[in-house]
Formats: structure tokens, C-alpha cells, sequence
């Protein structure tokens, strides 16, 4: 896989080198615009990146358009098979990343492990797609509908989930015969190329996968050039809904489909019969799991006001008993700067001052943030309307089931939400009526599995990652007739004609 990070003098802190791929070749970061990232705890120099700006996003999308036609030729199953063992090269590099993304985004070591697991299973889940990319059955006799390539693919992906957002940019578009470019995250540029290099080591011909990273000034003009690339086909981007926003209009002036997983406010009904143990310990786990940022994190809990005191009593007990000690490494991991950390202090401040209560938690603590649970949010706080990102969660109390559904579905955004009910049909009849893309009944919102669909609705996004849905992303669909009748006499008397003519 080639140099994966220099170090330092002996005595200093470890310096890792990120570099472009494109074309196969690695392109080292040019002293003079190359870009730092910081550990966000120690604001240690982590990573000295290479800094692509527009001509050299056009050198990769060239370098991706050059690669398509034998990429796409390449049989499905063969494809497939490299992808394969991509996945059994992620896990063996498993240590590496872990140290990599630890010190880049401030990561939890099993946060890491668990997203590299996820992403070798994602990797691995498209041996699914064999089936529908390989028919061309058709509901016609005499007509065939088959799947091609779409071209050129721009994935960008975001820093909080590294390892298995980067994958996820990635894996079906190349198992449906496109050849990618991925942008990496600036706040990871070294863990994204890690996955980079490491599905490419697995015999991918070169130009298949391009990566390319930015210094934070320079994002937009990189992602304008690659859109705007008559190369680039499909673009899909994770992130925020702010950007996601963006990047949709651009896409749109040219043309050009996107797949966007965009912001979530991940929300739990808790009914009066719901068992609160097994609810407080899966509502704990989806709020403060990764400090919170994870787009499925869930932020909020509407609880239904019969049980909420002693719901409320039994959530305490959990986020408390994931307390970090002040500079001690946290079991949650690090927030990704403590300007982020500065700005969830505010949501809670903001609450509290308009009526909430803060029961527990909210400190500021080595680049964390004590789990904090605040009771009694309600509209017109910034924690009732606006995504976190932090470990935080915000308890809305609710007269009954028809208010609990009510609120639930009162949130610009729509990628997952959890029912808690000892009757799961009651559970699952709320869930069907909630506005989300993602449902669980007595289940943490975190949650993922490479062979379902993933995505949302309203702000949370559109289109579907994961599961055999990626083949209609990723591809075109081109239908084929076959008229094996003779022509007409008639029909030949007309030809002749508009041939003497």
C-alpha cells in the first residue's frame, strides 16, 4: 500500500504525510500549499496534507474517465471479487487506522474498530448486487432491461464516521463498474486516504479510485471543478444539510443526480408502557455513543409524561455512569474542536434559559463533553429544532401517544427515529406514521447494516445507500427491444420511397 506516514525527530510527536492519488500515482503535498490538521485535544500537528486545488480535481476526474471503459468491462462478479478482498485488507490494517483516526478526529480506539468492521461489511455486502446488476429481465416478452455503468462518480465524504462513510462513497458505485473520485474530509485527509489506498491495494487498475483533499479554504473550489466535470455523472455527498444544500444546486445547474445523507435529529418515543431500563440504557447509547456525532445520534427523547419522571431518573443513571475523568482519555471519544464543544454549551444554555432544567452533565472536559440530559425542552429552543452534534439529549414531555406522534414528526428532518412500547404492534404502527427513512422499535436510532437501505427524508436528504437500492443510484437503466417480425410491404413500399427522395 506503499509509505502510510513519516515521522518526526525522536522525542517529537508522530507526523503522518497525506498525498493524492491520481491515476495510480501518489502525489506528495507540495510544501508551500500543503495544510496542517491538528489533534483536537492536544492541538498537536497530526497530519501535513497535500493540498489539491482545481486543476489537479479535473487531473483525477480525467484520470477516473480515463479508467471507465475497462473498468466497466470488467465482468460483475470479478469486480466484486476485488471488493472482497478490499475487505479483508481494511481489517488487517485495522491497527493502523485506529491510531490514525485517533489522533486526527479524536476518535474513541473502539468507535474506530467498529466503523472499519462496518466497512469491510459493506465492501463485502456488495456480492449482493450481482443478481440485479447482472439481469435484464423485463416485464415485456421480446424487450430486455439491463444496468450500465453511469461514469464517473464524486463521493464526498465527512470526518465523524471515517472509515465507514469514506467506504460507503465508494463500494457500490465501484461494484456497479464506475470509476470514483473521492474527496477526503480536511479534518481526516490521512484516515480517508487510508481507505483509499487500502481498497486500491487490493488490485484495483490504476485511476479506478482517485483521492483527493483541500485545505479548508479551498473546498469549494474543488468540489465546483469536479461537479462541473462532463466527466463526473453521480455525485454522493454525507454531511451537513447546509452543504448538502449547496452542492444540490450546483449538481442541479449541470444536470447531474445526487445522493445526499444529510443532517439528522435522531428521535426515541418512549410510550407509558414501555419497559424504562432497557429504554434509558438503548436512548444512552444513541445520544453519547461517538460524543454524539453520528447523523443517527438521537436528540430527541419524547417521553410520555406518566412514566417521564422515572424515565428521566433511569437516563441519569446512564449518561452518569459514562462520566470521563478531566484529562483522561474518554470512552466516548473526543468532540472534533472545542469550538464545537463551545457551540452545544450554547444549545444547552440556550434551553435552560427559556424554561429547560439541565439534570446532569454539559461540562466542558478534555476536548469533551460531559453526556448531558436536559428535561422539559420544548419549541422554541435551539436544542428542540436545530442538530447538536454532541452528547447531548433533550427530553420533550408528551400528554399521549397522539402528541407524542404529533411532535415527532414536528422537525425539518427525517433519518431515523425509535418507539418503545412493550407492544410492538403499537410500536410499529407510530413508526409507520413518523416522517423518517429509518425506523426501530426497542432499538437504539444508531444502528446500521450494509444490506438495508440507508437514508432519509425531508432535510435529512434523498436516494438510498447500502442494500440493493444503490444499484438504481449508481447506474442507468437502458431498455432494449428486439423487433425480429418482418417489415411490412407497406412498410417496405415507404421506405423506398423516402429513399429515392
Amino acid at each position: 500500500m506503499g509509505r502510510r506516514c513519516t515521522f518526526s525527530e525522536p522525542g517529537e510527536e508522530k507526523l503522518y504525510e497525506t498525498r493524492l492519488i491520481i491515476a495510480g500515482r501518489h502525489v506528495a503535498p507540495d510544501p508551500v500549499v500543503a495544510f496542517e490538521r491538528r489533534d483536537p485535544v492536544s492541538d498537536a500537528v497530526v497530519t501535513r496534507a497535500a493540498a489539491g486545488r482545481a486543476a489537479e480535481a479535473r487531473a483525477a476526474a480525467v484520470a477516473a474517465a480515463t479508467a471507465f471503459a475497462e473498468w466497466a468491462a470488467v465482468p460483475v462478479r470479478d469486480r466484486i471479487g476485488l471488493l472482497s478482498s478490499a475487505a479483508d485488507a481494511v481489517l488487517a490494517g485495522a491497527d493502523d487506522v485506529v491510531e490514525i483516526a485517533c489522533a486526527e478526529v479524536g476518535s474513541a480506539p473502539d468507535w474506530v474498530r467498529f466503523n472499519v468492521e462496518i466497512a469491510a461489511a459493506m465492501l463485502r455486502q456488495t456480492a449482493d448486487l450481482i443478481e440485479p446488476l447482472e439481469s435484464t429481465d423485463s416485464p415485456v416478452s421480446g424487450h430486455s432491461l439491463r444496468r450500465r455503468p453511469a461514469g464517473v462518480v464524486l463521493g464526498i465524504a465527512p470526518w465523524n464516521a471515517a472509515v465507514t462513510l469514506a467506504t460507503r462513497a465508494v463500494a457500490a458505485p465501484l461494484a456497479c463498474g464506475n470509476t470514483v473520485v473521492l474527496k477526503g474530509s480536511e479534518l481526516c485527509p490521512k484516515t480517508h486516504e487510508w481507505v483509499a489506498e487500502t481498497i486500491c491495494s487490493a488490485g484495483l487498475p490504476a485511476g479506478v479510485l482517485n483521492y483527493i483533499t483541500n485545505a479548508p479554504d479551498h473546498a469549494e473550489e474543488v468540489v465546483d471543478a469536479l461537479i462541473a466535470h462532463p466527466a463526473v455523472r453521480r455525485i454522493n455527498f454525507t454531511g451537513s444539510t447546509r452543504v448538502g444544500r449547496e452542492i444540490a444546486v450546483a449538481a442541479a445547474h449541470h444536470l447531474k443526480p445526487c445522493l445526499l445523507e444529510l443532517s439528522g435529529k435522531g428521535t426515541a418515543v418512549v410510550l407509558s408502557d414501555a419497559d424504562l431500563d432497557h429504554a434509558a440504557r438503548a436512548i444512552a447509547h444513541g445520544s453519547f455513543f461517538n460524543q454524539g456525532q453520528i447523523c443517527m445520534s438521537t436528540e430527541r427523547v419524547i417521553v410520555d409524561n406518566s412514566v417521564a419522571d422515572a424515565f428521566v431518573a433511569k437516563l441519569v443513571q446512564e449518561a452518569e455512569a459514562l462520566r470521563f475523568a478531566t484529562g483522561q482519555p474518554s470512552p466516548l471519544g473526543a468532540l472534533i474542536s472545542p469550538a464545537a464543544a463551545v457551540r452545544v454549551r450554547a444549545m444547552i444554555d440556550d434551553a435552560v434559559a427559556k424554561g429547560a432544567f439541565l439534570v446532569t452533565g454539559g461540562e466542558l472536559s478534555g476536548g469533551g463533553l460531559q453526556p448531558a440530559v436536559v428535561d422539559r425542552v420544548a419549541p422554541g429552543m435551539m436544542l428542540y429544532s436545530e442538530e447538536a452534534f454532541g452528547p447531548v439529549t433533550g427530553v420533550i414531555r408528551v400528554g399521549d401517544a397522539e402528541e407524542a406522534l404529533a411532535i415527532a414528526n414536528d422537525t425539518d428532518f427525517g433519518l431515523v427515529a425509535s418507539v418503545f412500547s412493550r407492544d410492538t404492534e403499537v410500536a410499529t404502527s407510530m413508526l409507520c406514521q413518523i416522517e423518517t427513512g429509518i425506523g426501530h422499535v426497542n432499538g437504539s436510532t444508531v444502528y446500521d447494516d450494509p444490506r438495508l437501505p440507508f437514508g432519509g427524508v425531508k432535510s435529512s436528504g434523498y436516494g438510498r445507500f447500502g442494500g440493493r437500492d444503490a444499484v438504481a443510484e449508481f447506474t442507468e437503466c437502458q431498455w432494449i427491444a428486439v423487433h425480429d417480425q418482418p417489415l411490412s410491404e407497406g412498410a417496405s413500399q415507404h421506405e423506398k420511397r423516402e429513399d429515392n427522395t
